[in-house]
């Protein structure tokens, strides 16, 4: 829950859009340091972005279909 809740405040720190994947260390003391945001995650059926949703019950393919139909219904442009 604490990286998934730093990985939406780095996103929105850096008014990111769409999808990303934030990489972070963990210290030896138990904090979570943020490496570095990918604008791009891999997107093969063996990356780990879609392996993770794979694994919270949504397929390969219903994700690539939500992620166009979030596409399609989104304003263009900059926020």
């Amino acid at each position: 829950a604490e990286v998934q809740r730093l990985a939406v405040a780095a996103f929105d720190a850096t008014s990111c859009e769409g999808l990303v994947r934030a990489d972070f260390f963990l210290t030896e003391d138990g904090t979570f340091v943020i490496n570095e945001i990918n604008t791009l995650p891999g997107f093969t059926p063996i990356s780990m972005y879609p392996r993770m949703w794979q694994e919270s019950g949504v397929s390969y393919q219903e994700l690539v279909d939500r992620l166009i139909q979030a596409a399609l219904t989104r304003s263009t442009g900059l926020r």
